[in-house]
């Protein structure tokens, strides 16, 4: 069956007998018999992933038959949305490292930016990139760049690449347009300028202590990491000819223009109907923009290189062999993820938050916290703890309706751990094992949450 046809029809939610404290139990036992399987046993995140969704459909008491299709349902949602840009993303990697794109990016930075301040120079360029891209597109465009400026700057990899992996997350999950914050700001009726402008207030600073000043944290826990070399970009040959900072620059950002001009077409236009919109919807989604920035830079970098057509084709299908597996292991996570949801994960914490009396600000992000810890999903987690919440933000002022779509896109960040593909994304990408993916990715995702929410609450005193 096609991945698109996988994609576009979900099945219908795994039926499960007991209680939710059967759920809970499922929960439990499937991820750690995740965590033993890969840490213990040594076996690949693939094949732990898939058994483990097994189990907890089997503790849940969900039929196996509807088991292969909610898992297969949820592979190819992922394979179909993230695989396809790490596949492009891969592409546009190789050509800027063989070109030598990556080494005009990674000595412009290194030559402007002292040891120093080289977390802080990656925390922005991950912010300014990671305002309009989707979390996948941006680690995919990043990750190459913040390798070889680790290997060639001699810094250890983590005190820049959990900088640049904080600018896109932070970015992900408070700022619209990314599709969580803008699900919920259509669900709570706040204002889109007024989320922007305080999703951005709050951005900051917490950037500020989940990038640069976490990383050091990060760095002595995780210890020194090897750059993985399948990938890293290769230091290139010297080529007579190479690209300009500029045009390396300008293939790198395209995708960042597309979609910020369909970002902004859409608060602007805000009519499906109208032909520019229709236009920007279409080349300023993230598989479009991609793929127009990698046709693009096999003009901008290859030939600007030299390179024949030969070896420009040649160099694009070098590309996908090594990320296969990165494939395959982000795949399996959003299947486990989709059995979560199938099972009733999501249905059995909206019932337990259904008791609680508590701050409004402080529910929704207990709520999303919740969902996100059960499904893996960021994006489930905002949209299901925006629905539970709706009716609280109907008396709210424009203010406040916003920093409650702030404190559920907060909670939707917290804890990443072995049910999210983005945790596997970063694990192979960084070449790290599960314990220190936990100790970085893990730790930094739950420190922008907390963070981020201890900046919301004061905040809503004062406005």
């Amino acid at each position: 069956m096609p991945l698109t046809l996988l994609a576009a029809a979900p099945p219908a939610a795994l039926p499960h007998t007991g209680s939710d404290t059967r759920l809970l139990v499922a929960v439990l036992l499937s991820i750690g018999a995740i965590v033993v399987l890969i840490t213990r046993l040594k076996l690949h995140p693939f094949l732990a992933l898939t058994l483990g969704s097994g189990l907890l459909a089997a503790v849940a008491g969900a039929p196996f038959d509807k088991l292969l299709a909610s898992f297969s349902t949820g592979f190819g949602a992922t394979v179909a949305g993230v695989g396809l840009l790490i596949g492009l993303g891969a592409m546009l990697g190789k050509l800027l490292a063989d070109s030598g794109g990556a080494n005009t990016i990674a000595d412009t930075v290194l030559a402007r930016s002292g040891t120093r301040a080289l977390p802080w120079a990656m925390a922005l360029i991950a912010a300014v990139l990671g305002l309009p891209l989707f979390f996948e597109v941006g680690v995919v465009l990043l990750v190459p760049i913040v390798l070889l400026v680790a290997r060639r700057g001699g810094v250890p990899l983590m005190r820049i690449g959990i900088p640049a992996l904080a600018g896109l997350s932070v970015l992900h999950g408070l700022v619209p347009p990314h599709p969580g914050p803008l699900v919920a700001v259509d669900a709570l009726k706040a204002d889109l300028g007024v989320t922007l402008a305080l999703g951005l207030l709050v951005a900051v600073p917490t950037l500020i202590v989940a990038g640069p000043l976490f990383a050091r944290l990060a760095e002595r826990w995780v210890g020194p990491l090897e750059i993985p070399a399948t990938t890293t970009p290769v230091e290139t040959e010297k080529h007579e000819r190479t690209p300009s900072f500029g045009a390396v620059l300008a293939t790198i950002l395209l995708p960042v223009v597309l979609m910020l001009g369909k970002a902004l077409a859409d608060v602007v236009i805000d009519d499906p109907k109208a032909l520019f919109q229709r236009v920007f919807d279409f080349i300023g989604s993230p598989l479009v923009a991609l793929l127009a920035a990698t046709l693009l830079g096999m003009v901008t970098l290859g030939r600007a290189a030299g390179f024949s057509k030969e070896r420009i084709s040649a160099t694009v299908g070098s590309s996908l062999g090594p990320i296969a597996g990165i494939v395959f292991i982000v795949g399996a996570g959003g299947g486990f993820k989709q059995t979560l949801i199938d099972v009733g994960v999501g249905n059995a914490v909206s019932a337990w938050s259904s008791k609680w009396h508590i701050s409004a600000l402080l529910l929704g992000w207990l709520i999303a916290v919740l969902i996100r810890l059960a499904t893996g999903s960021a994006t489930v987690a905002t949209i299901t703890a925006a629905g539970i919440v709706a009716p609280l933000a109907a008396g709210m002022s424009s203010t406040h309706a916003a920093l409650l779509v702030l404190a559920i896109g907060a909670g939707s960040l917290f804890l990443s751990h072995v049910n999210d593909a983005g945790f596997w994304l970063v694990k192979e990408y960084f070449g790290m094992s599960v314990g220190q993916t936990l100790k970085s990715w893990s730790v930094m995702e739950t420190v922008i949450s907390v963070v981020a929410i201890a900046l919301i609450l004061p905040l809503s005193l004062v406005i």
